[in-house]
Parts: C-alpha cells; sequence; structure tokens
C-alpha cells in the first residue's frame, strides 16, 4: 500500500476501500478534490475560542513559503548573545550592543551571559534582549519604533560568520510550523567590488542614467576584476548550507524535520551606499545570481535591496537606482527581482516621497515581487497601479508585524484589504522574525482575526507564496494566480497525491516549482484528512 493510502484513506460507499490516483489508468475518472469543509468548519471554531485555540490550530497549517526574510533579523537575540560569547567579543552596557575586544572596565565579557548568572547580570541580560528586539520597547520623544528596529542591526556589529547556524534556527522553527520553503537575505562580501567602484569613480552620464554609460562602467567594472568575489559569494552559501545540513544530519536516520525545508537565497544591495558602490555591488548581485543559475546550484534565486528606504541616500538616489536595476535586467534577464518598495508611511518622508516608489520598482526595475508595499495608496494615480500590478501579476511581501513596529501601521490603515480586493497577490511573510520576536503562524493568526480571513483565504495566502517564489521552472497551475485548475500535464490528477501519472511525475520532476506547489497540496490534504 502506497504512503498515499496508509495517511489518506478515502472511504468510498461500503466498499472501505483505499482510492489511489496512480492506481488507475489515465483515462479512469478522476477522484473529486477532498472536502476541506471540516477543516474550514474547525477553523471557525478555533477563531471563535480565541487566541490560544487558533493558534494551535494555525501552528500545523500548511503556509508553503516565506519569501521576505532577512537571515541576520530572523534570528532571536539570545542566539546573538551566545554567539558573540563564542567569538569573545564584548557587550557596551551603555551602547547596549557588541563591542569588540578587549573587555575592558567600560566593557562587559559576553561570555558573562553564559552559564550560572546572578540577578544583577539577568536584569542586563533582559536590557540587552530588549535592546536587540522590539521586545519591550515604548517610543519616546526622538526614539521610534522605525529608529529601534533598525538599530539593532547596528548593535549587532562585530559577530563572525554564523550563517550555517542561523539558517539552521530559521529552518527548524519553520519545520515546527509546516512551513517547507523559505527565501532569505543574506549580504556577501564586495569590499573588492567596492574598491573597483571608487578607483574607476562615477560621472555626469552615470548620474543621469545614461544606458551606454552603465554598459561602459559596468564593462570597466568587470575588466577590474569584479567578477573576483563571485567564486567567493558562491562559496559562502555553499559554505553555509554544508554546516546547516551537518548540524541538522541530513542524509542519516537522525536527520532532523528542518532538512525538509527548502532554502535559497536573494541576494541583498545596501541602497544607502554611494551610487558608484551601489551599482557595484548590484552588478556583483546579478553576476553571482546569474552564476548561480547557469551552474544550476540552487542557492542563489534573486536580488533585493535593503535598509531603511527613507535614509537620505536611499531618497535621492531612489529613481537612479531603480534605472540601475532596470539595465542590468536588460543585460540579465534570468535573475529574478523583489525589492523593497512603500515601506514608508505619512509622515515619515515628505509628502511627495510618497507618490511612486512601487510604480518605478515595477516599472522601472522590472520587480516581480514588491516587500511590504504599505503607501501603495498614496502613489500618483494609486488605482491604475493595483490594476497594473494584479494584470502583471506581481505580488506583495505582506509583514503585518514589522509594519506595525517600524510605520506604526495595522488594522484598517493597512493596504492589505485593498490589495486582497483588486486581485493584486500577496502573501504573509515575516521580514524580520527575530527583532520582531513573532514567526509566521503569529502573521497568519494576526491576518485572520484583523481581516477576518476564511479558512480559504489562508490556503489561498500559502499557495500565492508559492507560486511567486523564485524555484525555477513551470507551475504546477494552468493560469497565474488561479488554483482552481493544474497544468496539462497534471490535470485530472488528486494534486498531492503520491502517485501521479507518468506525464505528470516527468513535468514534476522537471520544475522545481511545481515540485514544491505539489508538495504543498500533499500537506493541505494531510492536514485536513485530521479533521
Amino acid at each position: 500500500m502506497s504512503r498515499f493510502c496508509r495517511v489518506f484513506v478515502w472511504i468510498f460507499l461500503a466498499s472501505g476501500s483505499c482510492f489511489c490516483a496512480g492506481a488507475l489508468a489515465q483515462n479512469a475518472p478522476v477522484t473529486p478534490p477532498q472536502d476541506s469543509t471540516r477543516a474550514a468548519r474547525a477553523f471557525e471554531a478555533a477563531v471563535h475560542e480565541g487566541p490560544p485555540a487558533l493558534r494551535a490550530f494555525l501552528v500545523d497549517f500548511p503556509k508553503g513559503a516565506d519569501l521576505h526574510v532577512h537571515l541576520s533579523g530572523a534570528v532571536y537575540a539570545e542566539t546573538l548573545i551566545r554567539d558573540a560569547a563564542e567569538d569573545g567579543i564584548c557587550v557596551d552596557p551603555v551602547a547596549m550592543a557588541f563591542a569588540k575586544p578587549p573587555c575592558t572596565d567600560k566593557l562587559i565579557p559576553a561570555t558573562n551571559f553564559t552559564g550560572n548568572i546572578d540577578r544583577q547580570t539577568q536584569l542586563l541580560y533582559d536590557k540587552l534582549i530588549d535592546a536587540l528586539s522590539m521586545r519591550s520597547f515604548v517610543p519616546s520623544t526622538g526614539w521610534s519604533g522605525h529608529d529601534h528596529f533598525f538599530a539593532v542591526f547596528d548593535r549587532t556589529s562585530g559577530l563572525k560568520d554564523h550563517s550555517g547556524e542561523w539558517v539552521d534556527e530559521v529552518a527548524t522553527r519553520a519545520a515546527e510550523q509546516n512551513q517547507q520553503y523559505l527565501e532569505l537575505m543574506q549580504t556577501p562580501t564586495f569590499s573588492h567590488a567596492s574598491q573597483i567602484a571608487h578607483a574607476i569613480g562615477w560621472n555626469a552620464d552615470l548620474q543621469r542614467a545614461d544606458v551606454a554609460a552603465f554598459a561602459r562602467f559596468r564593462q570597466a567594472l568587470l575588466d577590474h576584476g569584479l567578477r573576483d568575489e563571485v567564486g567567493l559569494d558562491r562559496e559562502q552559501i555553499r559554505q553555509t548550507e554544508a554546516d546547516r545540513r551537518k548540524t541538522e544530519h541530513c542524509g542519516t536516520q537522525q536527520a532532523t524535520p528542518a532538512c525538509q525545508v527548502q532554502v535559497r537565497f536573494l541576494y541583498q544591495v545596501l541602497r544607502d551606499l554611494p551610487p558608484e558602490t551601489l551599482f557595484a555591488q548590484t552588478l556583483l548581485g546579478f553576476e553571482t545570481v546569474q552564476a548561480s543559475i547557469d551552474a544550476h546550484e540552487g542557492s542563489w534565486v534573486g536580488i533585493n535591496f535593503v535598509r531603511p528606504e527613507d535614509d537620505f541616500v536611499s531618497m535621492r538616489d531612489y529613481t537612479l537606482q531603480m534605472k540601475m536595476v532596470g539595465y542590468l535586467h536588460s543585460v540579465y534577464p534570468r535573475v529574478h527581482i523583489s525589492l523593497h518598495a512603500g515601506e514608508l508611511a505619512e509622515g515619515l518622508v515628505p509628502p511627495e516621497g510618497l507618490r511612486f516608489h512601487i510604480r518605478q520598482a515595477v516599472k522601472l526595475a522590472h520587480a516581480e515581487r514588491i516587500g511590504h508595499g504599505v503607501d501603495v495608496m498614496e502613489e500618483t494615480n494609486a488605482k491604475s497601479l493595483l490594476h497594473e500590478m494584479a494584470e502583471g501579476h506581481v505580488m506583495v511581501e505582506i509583514n503585518l508585524s514589522s509594519n506595525e513596529g517600524i510605520l506604526g501601521v495595522s488594522g484598517a490603515a493597512h493596504p492589505f484589504p485593498i490589495y486582497r480586493a483588486e486581485h493584486v497577490p500577496v502573501a504573509l511573510s515575516t521580514d524580520d522574525e527575530g527583532v520582531s520576536r513573532i514567526d509566521i503562524t503569529h502573521e497568519y493568526e494576526r491576518a485572520a482575526v484583523d481581516y477576518h480571513l476564511s479558512y480559504d483565504d489562508l490556503k489561498q495566502l500559502a499557495r500565492t507564496g508559492m507560486e511567486h517564489d523564485f524555484l525555477p521552472g513551470e507551475s504546477l497551475w494552468a493560469a497565474a494566480d488561479n488554483f482552481t485548475a493544474a497544468s496539462a500535464a497534471c490535470h485530472g490528477q488528486v494534486l498531492g497525491g503520491d502517485s501521479p501519472s507518468d506525464t505528470c511525475k516527468a513535468f514534476l520532476d522537471k520544475s522545481e516549482k511545481a515540485a514544491a506547489q505539489w508538495e504543498l497540496e500533499r500537506r493541505f490534504r494531510a492536514f485536513e484528512a485530521r479533521f
């Protein structure tokens, strides 16, 4: 008996037989999809019972992908402090930040926060956790949630590379919540590219985004050895994945559930850098991702721009940066693009700064996904922009907790329901779950309660995430963002079944995306069979 039959026993009339799609001839009648009515009723009951019951229901709900995750921000503060002790660095008790050794009278060894600690040390430890996260944060004059959130990343400088450990932590947490796929944002080394760019210099033609000037600058960077760091950046991720899989004992009988979580990486570009450095880092990102794609490595899959969108340089150079990405997209069309855009709110920047960021990310930079998109209704001709995003299937990565913590935007003030009403594809993500002290289940809880979502709405969100991941291959679904019919190769199959037809199996074997979507459907079937 197949695993499908053992787990998903379907009772047909009085026969009590197990019905598996793969046991049928390809032209036989197709079994109707599993009824999710009982799961939907259980969900409504959990909503009525309150937050503890809702979380208990949702923690095992299949969530598919988390497509907006900064690796360094996804790790909890407790891990960072432990890593600081391992690295032999210090803690500045006044700045509440890590500091380079030696640990003088004014600096405390991070090792003091390991092992048995007295009450005074515990109090300092608690303050450090608060400084490295949004825990216990209360805004004060001149210090907002936005300020505190982004300051966390400055306070943790000096740590060594613990990427393998961090990916394991994030993947383990994902596995515990029935999540199968992560795209983690990471910034690898780019110091050589920066030096080259500074030596070559910027000029007026580049400043006005002349395409021919961009082409010449790109070639000059390559001629001066920019590709030398491509191998280093690829190796860094290979080592990260090797360390993670070793920790998780993948491929052995002791393998942890985290091994089943697929992980890919987005190349972070720091948007507050001078234009010549930013161009060089962006070019290095495109080159690195392209090399990974060409080698079928399954590591780097796309790029993203990070750091505060409201910073002076970020605002001053925004249009120029979008044109840079647009030019490089024309050279490297297979490199996927997801961009932070519209992570702004009224009052954070002048009104005119809210009018164009999302549109330019979509139109100039060819972003396939938008991160945050909070100020969309402040954009010029917002309705037409929403229509274009819906028509172009540009997905928005919705980060409810960080949007509240950073921007103070939540509930009815958030455009999440507007995106849904306008048929713009959306999916939930965590952004920086360690800093926000949340997880992906919390985001599903929040969305369900704040926006009165149904069980089918939550399935739509999970499926949308897997539809818009950057895994290679065709989608399992016949039409983009329409989850009612499978592609021709798998049409008529029990989606998520253990025994797809030969034609469907061949299709799944060729498409990592479709295979991952098939796995999500399998998880839905397993989850719904409980009720």
